[in-house]
């Protein structure tokens, strides 16, 4: 496959910014295309390391409507308690089955104990609710 003149400008500068190859940039901007295609609504947000999938038309990523979810019986149910739209709840659970090590992950990752943490980023602000 060949790319236009101002594709391939483009990627080699991406290339450039991102520290990466011209391959990995084509194949990772790909890959989120291609999501977003399979799953209309979902798009993709964050640092080039730390990309995440989130829910267009809220301010949520995938694994938090998804982990906001967990124990209601339906998306209806899950919606009528949140102030999510059921269209919401059911695309981030459809994301999820195409991609559940994934989304679990994130919410492990969002779930790690506050020693964890302070481990892990020394200078983290915590706020205690005493």
């Amino acid at each position: 496959m060949r790319l236009s003149r101002v594709t391939d400008e483009l990627v080699t500068l991406e290339a450039k910014r991102t520290r990466r190859s011209k391959g990995a940039v084509v194949e990772s901007l790909a890959e989120e295309a291609l999501r977003a295609r399979r799953f209309p609504g979902i798009a993709f947000r964050g640092t080039d390391w730390n990309r995440r999938p989130w829910v267009i038309g809220t301010a949520l990523d995938v694994w938090e409507v998804v982990a906001a979810t967990r124990g209601f019986d339906s998306p209806q149910s899950a919606a009528d308690a949140t102030d999510l739209a059921e269209a919401h709840v059911r695309l981030a659970l459809a994301y999820y089955e195409a991609f559940p090590q994934e989304i679990d992950d994130a919410i492990a990752d969002n779930s790690r104990p506050l020693e964890q943490l302070r481990r892990e980023y020394p200078a983290i602000d915590t706020l205690r609710a005493d």
